[in-house]
């Protein structure tokens, strides 16, 4: 997928609630040593607790409006939820309490608000600042707003598959229809990466996976005092959000599950990907014709086609001298690729390659330049393949790889080779796999959780949450009409707002399927870059 919270005499109320089997409609859960690991595992932090303290600047650096009591602390679960007092490793958290004031009124606390923003590979240790934004001051005022590192993220068990110094390298090639000796290239890169991340990351490799997250999940849910969950996931998130609320529906209060991805097995994550280049082709077929209505200021043709022409000079140009000795055909297509993930980026790239077509390269440097190796990157990108490879069975005959790549890239040429080069390493992948879990609830097992999806989302297609509403029953969807935001929930649409807000603050849901009106475009503007 290329985008928060948590038992003495409660005890043993709470041992029986977290060891009931799933109800009549759900698919049994995988596990039963898996589930007793959870068990003894929430128990353990539920008695712990987490102890806040000062966060460290490496996990939510301090802004200049930093919320009244942001601290930090880190919570531990079994590395391996089949054997809970083996190996335990620590994930980091973030909390900002609730400030019980929305404007002049006093509120009362609801208890805390969990937030995961996907990836796989992506921290939520931001979260905890959210409440300094206009648009969360309501919900920041009746929730403590709590973020966290999943497994294997930042310094959550980091996981790393390559020396980080190499990582991001530059300037690379993005050919739509690759030679043969490209994708032979790539290929062997790809099975060196998959060999890199046995050797960093040991044989604990397996364990980081999305069945864990979930679990890790409930320790978190216990860590924190809550009796049930309420939970947002964005994106990623609302993947094994979807898992929690299958695999521990009694724990769920409400559930924001935002850009949902497809809970479907026979999806996750091979033909997901697939999916998510097909639908990237669209959102970049709407940015072209974005910037051909505008060509009064970007002067890059007044048709998409044209735009298209303008886009493919400058690969070419950069293919025969980068930018800056660092940016390539690669680098352009990245930077443009996130145009597909966030309108806002609309004006930014449009007028960076304006001016680079134009013979200023600056704009376009500064856009799509990488920075020296991070760490960082390197860990998120290790976490991502790590997951996606764990998760699933995916195929290990390159010939269909390159069989489905090749079709789709005659009709989905901006992503498609990209996406399959970023997830080849699964071919070769040197851990187990699990068999993804059948997500499904029955009417009355689960609390009724709100979807959030934008109708031209590229990165988690619409397809995905008719799904997921169709798989969790008593959900509502409200969806985005004509946009493609990855991910609406606290953006700029009021509509979409009105619905967190009555569903987080209120419990209230609409009684069907919601839709709102697209927020509005971006204005040009050739001088942002």
């Amino acid at each position: 997928m290329k985008t928060l919270a948590l038992y003495s005499a409660a005890g043993s109320l709470l041992l029986t609630t977290l060891g009931a089997a799933p109800a009549g409609g759900a698919t049994a859960v995988p596990g039963a040593a898996e589930l007793r690991g959870t068990i003894v595992a929430a128990v353990r932090a539920r008695a712990a607790g987490i102890r806040f303290g000062p966060c460290d600047p490496a996990d939510v650096p301090r802004i200049p409006h930093s919320p009244a009591g942001l601290r930090c602390g880190t919570v531990a679960v079994p590395l391996d939820y089949a054997d809970p007092d083996g190996a335990r490793i620590r994930l980091t958290v973030s909390r900002t309490p609730a400030t019980g004031k929305d404007g002049g009124r006093t509120v009362p606390r609801q208890g805390a608000l969990v937030y995961n923003p996907g990836g796989p590979g992506a921290s939520g240790m931001y979260f905890a600042l959210a409440g300094t934004l206009p648009v969360w001051r309501r919900i920041a005022a009746a929730y403590d707003l709590v973020g966290y590192a999943p497994r294997g993220v930042g310094r959550s068990a980091p996981l790393s598959c390559e020396d980080p110094k190499r990582y991001g390298k530059a300037p690379t090639q993005a050919p739509t229809h690759p030679s043969q000796a490209y994708k032979r290239q790539r290929v062997a890169e790809a099975k060196a990466y998959a060999r890199g991340c046995a050797r960093r990351s040991g044989p604990g490799l397996r364990f980081f996976n999305s069945l864990n997250n979930a679990r890790d999940l409930d320790v978190l849910r216990a860590a924190l005092g809550e009796q049930r969950l309420t939970f947002m996931g964005a994106s990623y998130g609302t993947y094994f959000g979807a898992l929690y609320a299958a695999m521990f529906p009694t724990h769920v209060r409400r559930m924001v599950l935002d850009a949902a991805v497809n809970p479907d097995p026979e999806k996750v994550w091979y033909r997901s990907n697939l999916d998510q280049s097909a639908a990237f082709e669209e959102r970049w077929a709407d940015f072209r014709d974005w910037i051909a209505r505008h060509d009064d200021v970007y002067r890059l043709g007044g048709t998409p086609s044209k735009v298209q022409a303008g886009y493919d000079r400058a690969a070419a140009r950069l293919a025969r001298r980068p930018a800056g000795g660092k940016v390539g055909p690669g680098q352009l297509q990245n930077a443009f690729l996130t145009a597909g993930y966030y309108d806002t980026y609309w004006p930014s790239r449009a007028a960076a390659l304006s001016a680079y077509l134009r013979g200023n390269p600056k704009p376009l440097i500064a856009l799509a330049a990488p920075g020296p190796g991070s760490a960082a990157a390197e860990n998120g990108g290790a976490v991502y393949t790590a997951v996606e490879c764990n998760d699933a069975p995916w195929p290990t005959d390159w010939a269909v790889w390159d069989r489905d790549n090749t079709r789709l890239a005659r009709v989905a040429p901006f992503e498609t080779w990209d996406n399959a080069w970023m997830n080849l390493p699964c071919a070769y992948w040197p851990a187990p796999r699990q068999r993804p879990l059948d997500v499904r609830t029955g009417p009355g097992e689960l609390p009724p959780v709100l979807i959030l999806a934008a109708e031209r989302d590229a990165a988690a297609p619409y397809a995905g949450a008719l799904e997921m509403n169709r798989r969790l029953a008593g959900s509502r969807l409200v969806t985005e009409r004509d946009a493609g935001t990855h991910g609406i929930g606290g953006g700029p649409n009021t509509c979409v707002n009105t619905y967190l807000y009555n569903y987080l603050l209120e419990g209230r849901l609409p009684e069907r399927h919601a839709s709102c009106a697209p927020h509005a475009e971006p204005e040009p503007d050739a001088r942002r870059s």
